[in-house]
């Protein structure tokens, strides 16, 4: 009698885990990286030319599109490739739990941006998403010979963002597969600050990459 109990616990045991699994690997996720004023200054800290940080808006906006949101706010001076690297275990851990690297999308904004583009070359999985956001250009971005692109990569920059350029030179000079590959321009006369409001300009792109849509 205790045997038949033993093991009937032992199938009730299995079938949950089988669930448990089958639910992690169905959820997307987003991790989303900010920008460095957020990282020095906090939050939800006033830019003087740019205004309220609008971070907790940007994360419920992915939130509420249905993603599973990974974010914190750095420590100032964050070290882009030792953050990065952090972030990779991460990814690999969601992996190895089930989850596609496909539903797996990294958002960079200004800084955050540059530490995605670290992440993509030290992931190397042509599947995973990326989306990088006003920060080709930057601090001189492009002559960095160790940033190599791997996945399906959208680029988003605003026309009057005075020193962010395009990413498609970064993508040509890749070494890794670079799946999927768009670039948008945005045109809201907000200059760096675009990326410091939760504006469906460049959300709704994101959230539209991060479900495979690549159209």
């Amino acid at each position: 009698m205790h045997e038949r109990a033993d093991f009937m616990k032992r199938i009730v045991i299995l079938i949950l885990l089988i669930v448990f699994s089958n639910i992690v690997s169905a959820q997307k996720y987003i991790f989303f990286l900010h920008n460095s004023f957020i990282e020095m200054a906090g939050a939800e800290a006033v830019h003087p030319e740019y205004g309220k940080a609008e971070y907790n808006e940007i994360i419920k906006a992915f939130k509420e599109a249905g993603f599973n949101v990974i974010s914190e706010v750095r420590a100032k001076n964050t070290d882009v490739k030792e953050y990065a690297k952090k972030t990779v275990k991460q990814m690999d851990s969601l992996i190895h739990k089930g989850v596609k690297p496909g539903d797996i999308t990294v958002i960079g904004t200004s800084k955050g941006g540059q530490i995605a583009m670290y992440v993509s070359g030290y992931l190397k999985n042509k599947d995973a998403n990326f989306v990088f956001i006003g920060c080709c250009g930057e601090e001189g971005s492009d002559a960095k010979p160790e940033i190599n692109f791997c996945g399906n990569v959208l680029s988003i920059r605003e026309k009057s963002d005075v020193g962010i350029g395009s990413c498609l030179q970064l993508k040509d000079k890749s070494v890794n597969k670079v799946g999927h590959f768009k670039e948008i321009e945005l045109n809201t006369g907000l200059k760096h600050g675009f990326l410091f409001k939760a504006l469906p300009d460049w959300i709704r792109p994101c959230v539209a990459w991060a479900n495979g849509n690549y159209n």
